[in-house]
């Protein structure tokens, strides 16, 4: 189990992957077709479903199917992990959110977080974004998580936990390149003057990028090169100057 830091989050929440419920509806899914059946729309895309969702204002069943262009909602307590087309979700309790259309009814364009936490591994393609109250990230092919605190005016946290991200929070922006978790703030408020600041690594793991990233047939950056670095914020799986973060 790799070391990490929560903040605001319990030990149960991102040790879900370790759930037997969990490993037994992934099985489940793949042994069904899994991702390519999922792409097909030949099965619901719901890998898991634990506790009360909603979905367009209605109650969430494990048989149905989540498109682009839904807006979903997770009660206390809750989880749920999905896949639409080469992207998979797993969302925290307590999130808003909405998933928009790209190109295509299998392609999500914007992914726009509300309030709550979703950890997303996404395929390569055209730069898709997700949004929150303080922040945007153009992202391409990665594995990102993103949180949203309500109770820290909307403040936005967002780990590029590794790929290439462009990020933009009030008038700064820069490019995150990232071996392994680069960690931002989006601020509700300047600090220093700076709407973009360096956050450390929090509230997900490594185990939970892998197993979003075999949903859809990936591997994760740390995976394919077989090491790892400080789970810092940095970014970085080697070691690099001091301040090499690119918003410090």
């Amino acid at each position: 189990m790799t070391q990490h830091f929560l903040q605001g989050r319990t030990e149960q929440e991102v040790l879900w992957f370790q759930r037997r419920s969990f490993l037994q509806a992934a099985a489940a899914w793949t042994g069904l077709g899994g991702f390519t059946a999922a792409q097909a729309q030949y099965r619901s895309n719901i890998v898991e479903l634990r506790g009360d969702a909603l979905i367009n204002g209605q109650r969430l069943n494990p048989q149905q199917t989540i498109q682009t262009g839904d807006n979903l909602e997770t009660g206390p307590g809750s989880q749920l992990v999905f896949v639409i087309g080469t992207s998979s979700f797993l969302v925290r309790q307590n999130t808003r959110f909405a998933v928009q259309r790209g190109n295509t009814l299998n392609a999500v364009s914007v992914l726009r977080l509300l309030t709550g936490a979703v950890a997303s591994v996404w395929g390569r393609g055209n730069t898709r974004q997700i949004v929150t109250p303080t922040l945007t990230a153009g992202i391409r092919g990665t594995g990102v998580y993103t949180e949203v605190f309500p109770q820290q005016s909307y403040r936005s946290y967002f780990c590029n936990c590794y790929g290439t991200v462009d990020m933009n929070a009030g008038p700064d922006k820069t490019t995150s390149r990232s071996d392994y978790h680069q960690a931002f703030w989006g601020e509700a408020e300047p600090k220093n003057g700076r709407s973009l600041t360096p956050a450390k690594a929090i509230n997900h793991t490594d185990e939970e990028l892998e197993y979003l990233a075999k949903l859809v047939n990936q591997r994760t950056a740390w995976e394919i090169s077989g090491k790892k670095g400080e789970k810092d914020g940095s970014g970085y799986g080697e070691e690099k100057p001091a301040g090499a973060q690119p918003t410090k």
